[in-house]
């Protein structure tokens, strides 16, 4: 049986003058884009080219939400009200939507971002106010998260679809969450070293920990950072290797 598997990365993270990323030469080595949606990134133009690259691509593009923290760039945890959050959500999804059609396409799907995504672990009021927007909003979108996630529990007892993912260039800690940034080695850089973990996670379902341990991560979509220096080359080392094992690599919903 052939092996599949999605590989997204977090797009449209320029905001105006500021460029971040290189998203014209990464989107074509992805299936899945998740596309900033104003709150921790992207401004409206930028958000607007981006969806047009990728629906010229034919890549799939996902509302990436987050906090409204374009200072700390969406990676603080803020103890923001559940009804407010959720509010937040819709208005992203929307916003994003709206631009994605009026180049053709449309969000397929829904990941939060940085800190509201480490928070989604754990924090079920969050957790339960990012399914809220979404089953409120747009009950077909799947949502993308942390296997084992409050996110991912709630989403599938609110009867939507639940898209576990893992992280190829992400260190993991015994538990089978990420190691925060702060600590050393908790971002991989080498294409080599980033390549191999995700043959590893779409073929055996199994990554090394920093602690050593072998964990078991289950994973339909794999993902890459599009901030980190070298990202298309890594996007790139993913693609040959996962090809070169025989993995198909293919979005979880159509483009």
């Amino acid at each position: 049986m052939t092996v599949r598997i999605d590989l997204n990365a977090d797009v449209g993270e320029s905001f105006g003058a500021w460029t971040l990323g290189d998203d014209d030469a990464l989107l074509p080595h992805l299936t899945s884009a998740n596309v900033a949606c104003g709150f921790h990134a992207g401004d409206p133009t930028t958000l607007r080219r981006t969806c047009a690259q990728a629906s010229a691509a034919g890549v799939a593009i996902g509302a990436q939400v987050g906090y409204r923290d374009l200072a700390g760039f969406g990676r603080r945890f803020l103890d923001v009200d559940p009804a407010d959050l959720t509010a937040d959500i819709v208005y992203q999804i929307g916003g994003l939507d709206a631009l994605a059609r009026t180049h053709g396409s449309a969000v397929r799907y829904v990941k939060p971002h940085g800190a509201l995504y480490n928070a989604t672990v754990h924090h079920h009021a969050q957790a339960r106010a990012v399914v809220d927007a979404v089953r409120t909003l747009d009950p077909t979108l799947p949502i993308l998260g942390l296997p084992g996630s409050a996110l991912l529990q709630l989403t599938e007892e609110a009867g939507l679809r639940a898209v576990p993912e893992a992280f190829a260039d992400r260190a993991y800690a015994a538990d089978g969450t990420l190691v925060p940034r702060g600590i050393p080695g908790a971002v991989l850089s080498d294409p080599a070293v980033i390549a191999e973990r995700a043959v590893a996670l779409a073929t055996t379902g199994l990554i090394t920990a920093i602690d050593g341990t072998e964990i078991a991560v289950t994973a339909a979509s794999l993902c890459v950072h599009g901030d980190t220096p070298g990202a298309v080359a890594i996007a790139a080392a993913v693609r040959a290797g996962l090809a070169a094992h025989g993995v198909e690599v293919a979005s979880f919903v159509t483009a």
